[in-house]
């Protein structure tokens, strides 16, 4: 494929033209349309990161309808939940997630079944069994031949609508209205400038981004289908795996990488010979986001590939409201930014009083220009987190007198010892210092004396034992004794997602069962 090709899209080892993928996307909108779909509609996928999934998301925007992109680790309860909260219209599968979650369709919905294609099997050995799908299905290629294209002008596309993790029951979708022309390029503003993309206006043909990640999460969801849109070209990783983001990034002379932080502690436990066999000096912006990077984890990558390494924060109902660039960050160590423009972003007590520099409180912001959302059929949990005109992310932080923004931790996380509030994210990345460890997990678990206790689970590093005593003398001597762990389990692995997230409500809720705690 030569530069009059471009832009392009390569998911694994195969790449297609963007003007392919759209053309066979405006098939899948018009059979969308044939199947009912009307604007402001739901389609849902349960796709991994595929062909498929560029085209039945552009596809249902043609339509004017939401594209629901579900978590396909959840189970097939949590699966169908979606399904039906969302009111899906159609559902898009893949032949192996159909196998393994079985009927989670409502009654009636149409099911378009993809055949897991090699690569996918290959990254995910489980899928071989049922990677073709059932003899019976709507085969997803051969639905797509039997229509003509849709025509343009097509819908404004309302994008995706996400389904949050949860933290208190249930996941709701964040369905945010379909933008208006100003709305759209005021969010174009903002990626252009957290993105690194000022340089490229006008020719966005030259930059190539790589989404190493399930495309389901919003941050890689939003990024992607944004910078196809400007065009631009972008590698897809069926599956993140450290040792092949490098060739990638060499090989493909990757300029902008969309990264988290557990993603950057992989890479830096690549041997040293490995590290230093890959040319990365194509890439001049890497974006992290979507969890709190340890200190020492993000000053090593900062030493090793430059300062490239930025960072923004948000959440999916208002988008991205603070960045820095990698000098601003190793200046005021540990922060996650300053207010990106024409947002606001405060600081609040319990009462809904902006609180000054350096004092602790709930992070509140929100756009102006950004177009406004509601949780899907749930106005009332929309109406919680509004204060005044903004909107609460449900972080804790604080400003420094510089107007830099700091992260205490998530609110649900938060670990309330006999009155005291503890942290999770500053006790894992002390724990993420400490020899022999590979990486942990931290939350609050019942405690029949203070209410809650500190738990952690630690993975230790390959062919390294350790004990729990050890860990916490290595802790003492950073921490306040009330923050230290008092109960500690060793794993020999933690359950993660594709990302290197962990599933730490996985290793919660056992401790929980039975008992109130909104977790």
């Amino acid at each position: 494929m030569n530069d009059k090709d471009r832009p392009w899209v390569l998911i694994g080892d195969e790449r297609r033209s963007t003007a392919d993928i759209e053309a066979r996307a405006a098939r899948a909108a018009r059979g969308f349309e044939e199947l009912g779909v009307r604007a402001g509609d739901v389609v849902a996928i349960v796709l991994r990161n595929d062909f498929p999934m560029v085209e039945a998301t552009l596809g249902a925007g043609m339509a004017g309808a939401y594209v629901v992109p579900v978590n396909w680790h959840n189970t097939a309860d949590e699966a169908r939940y979606v399904l039906e909260n969302s009111g899906a219209k159609v559902l898009v599968i893949h032949a192996d997630l159909l196998a393994s979650m079985g009927d989670i369709a409502p009654a009636g919905t149409p099911v378009i079944v993809v055949e897991t294609p090699p690569g996918l099997v290959e990254a995910y050995p489980s899928a071989r069994s049922a990677a073709a799908g059932p003899v019976d299905m709507i085969a997803w290629d051969s639905w797509l031949d039997s229509y003509a294209p849709k025509a343009p002008p097509f819908a404004v596309a309302p994008g995706s609508m996400i389904y949050t993790s949860g933290t208190t029951g249930r996941p709701k979708g964040v369905r945010r209205t379909p933008p208006t022309p100003a709305q759209a390029e005021s969010s174009l503003a903002v990626m252009r400038q957290v993105g690194g993309l000022l340089p490229y206006v006008g020719r966005m043909q030259d930059v190539v981004l790589l989404i190493p990640g399930p495309a389901y999460h919003s941050s890689p969801n939003g990024w992607l289908f944004a910078l196809l849109r400007m065009g631009a070209n972008v590698c897809i990783e069926p599956r993140f795996d450290a040792r092949r983001m490098l060739e990638r990034i060499e090989r493909e002379r990757v300029t902008h990488v969309l990264a988290v932080p557990t993603m950057f502690i992989r890479l830096l436990a690549l041997g040293e010979e490995v590290k230093a066999r890959h040319d990365l000096s194509s890439v001049v912006h890497v974006m992290h986001v979507g969890a709190p990077c340890p200190p020492h984890v993000k000053r090593a990558m900062i030493d090793w590939w430059g300062p490239v390494i930025s960072e923004h924060y948000g959440s999916t109902e208002v988008g991205a409201v603070t960045w820095c660039t990698a000098q601003e960050w190793l200046d005021h160590p540990g922060t996650v930014g300053r207010v990106v423009d024409g947002t606001e972003v405060v600081v609040m007590d319990a009462e809904g009083k902006v609180l000054p520099p350096g004092q602790s409180g709930e992070i509140v912001c929100g756009r102006a220009t950004y177009p406004d959302f509601t949780y899907h059929g749930d106005d009332d949990k929309r109406r919680r987190s509004a204060r005044g005109r903004l909107v609460a992310t449900g972080d804790v932080g604080w400003f420094d007198e510089a107007g830099f923004l700091y992260l205490s931790g998530r609110a649900s996380d938060m670990i309330i010892f006999g009155g005291t509030n503890v942290y999770p994210a500053e006790i894992e990345s002390e724990l993420t210092k400490l020899p022999g460890v590979a990486d942990c997990a931290v939350f609050g678990i019942p405690d029949a004396e203070y209410g809650e206790q500190v738990c952690a689970f630690i993975q230790p590093k390959p062919g390294v034992e350790l004990d729990a005593e050890q860990v916490r003398n290595g802790l003492a001597a950073h921490l306040a004794s009330y923050k230290l762990p008092r109960h500690i389990e060793f794993v020999d692995s933690l359950p993660r997602e594709d990302t290197g997230k962990i599933f730490k409500r996985k290793l919660r809720d056992p401790f929980w069962e039975g008992m109130e705690r909104k977790i």
